[in-house]
């Protein structure tokens, strides 16, 4: 049965680095929320906490209705997923993901099928007498997750679990957890510096940074409304110009936009914008010149210098084609697209 998981007041030091600041995180049964962040920012220290690997200072891990702080990670009803694999190359892949079940003692019938139900979800029926010298990286990871699941945790923890793939095999994969996990119906904690992933896996993603949770919401209201200063610069590749704030409390950027400054914000304010919420035309708005266009597929990437600042738009590549490098364009930015926040 998938737990709900509660850490109240989590605080880890390491000599002087803080690496948890008194974190506190509710995550709802079957639901997977991902801890998104810089590296030293506190992700994996809260993933170690919740898997036992790391004790805490001070705070308490409960899950479903236990107390889990002073228990040993073998104690606690989680299975984990590493960057690394971690499989044991002197077994095949069926007695990899039997390993877990043949610890606790299962009775070979019903480890048997656990296995086989096992390889069927994660598609690889055929190959369970190979070794993992004998699998790609992708495969490998897939055993893992499956030896991972085999005892049929409480929580699955994926620590960066395809930091180690390459590009094609590493989106794949990350469709493939999200599927699994929709089916298996585990409660989840998916640790990436990767906002793409987070974004993709994820019920709810926590910015951290500091050893701090800073915000945790859905995915699209985290990238279309982030509500801290550090996630709006953070998520979604933003742009980002510190403007002076108006004495009408109005901050503007030529004739690209203007937006009212928040509260606080004395002298200059930061304001942050998508690259595909930057509108070029021929001539209306801020006068820009094309530096240079990226065909990156259906959409292209064009950076920009506008009044100084270097800017970069994303548009479909038809429209993108209109543009040359060199080119003078207008520059806008609807208002509605412009998050500020007190510099």
């Amino acid at each position: 049965m998938p737990s709900a998981v509660r850490i109240e007041s989590a605080t880890k030091t390491y000599g002087s680095t803080v690496a948890l600041d008194d974190v506190s995180l509710q995550i709802e049964p079957a639901q997977m929320v991902a801890l998104l962040g810089p590296s030293g920012c506190g992700k994996t220290s809260l993933l170690r906490a919740i898997a036992g690997l790391s004790p805490l200072d001070s705070g308490t891990v409960r899950i479903g209705d236990r107390d889990v702080t002073g228990l040993a990670a073998r104690q606690r009803p989680i299975g984990m997923v590493f960057q690394h694999y971690a499989l044991f190359p002197n077994m095949t892949v069926a007695d990899n993901i039997s390993f877990p079940l043949t610890i606790k003692r299962e009775r070979r019938p019903a480890r048997d099928a656990r296995v086989e139900e096992l390889l069927d979800l994660i598609g690889m029926s055929a190959l369970a007498d190979r070794y993992p010298n004998q699998l790609s990286g992708g495969q490998q990871q897939r055993v893992a997750l499956a030896r991972a699941l085999a005892p049929e945790p409480d929580v699955l923890l994926l620590d960066e679990p395809l930091a180690a793939l390459d590009a094609a095999i590493r989106n794949e994969l990350r469709d493939e957890i999200r599927r699994i996990q929709h089916r298996v119906g585990t409660t989840a904690v998916f640790v990436t510096h990767d906002q793409s992933e987070a974004m993709a896996v994820a019920d709810r993603v926590a910015v951290m940074d500091r050893g701090r949770i800073l915000e945790i919401a859905a995915p699209a209201e985290i990238y279309e409304r982030p509500a801290s200063r550090f996630a709006a610069t953070f998520v979604g590749s933003r742009n980002a110009l510190e403007l002076p704030v108006g004495p009408d409390r109005v901050v503007r950027w030529g004739a690209a936009f203007a937006v009212t400054a928040p509260d606080g914000a004395n002298g200059k304010a930061l304001a942050v914008f998508r690259p595909e919420d930057v509108r070029i035309s021929g001539q209306d708005g801020m006068a820009g010149t094309v530096d240079v266009v990226l065909f990156l597929g259906a959409t292209s990437r064009i950076y920009l210098t506008v009044d100084g600042h270097t800017l970069h738009a994303d548009l479909p590549s038809r429209t993108a084609a209109q543009f040359q490098p060199g080119q003078s364009v207008g520059v806008t930015v609807a208002p509605a697209d412009v998050r500020v926040f007190t510099s």
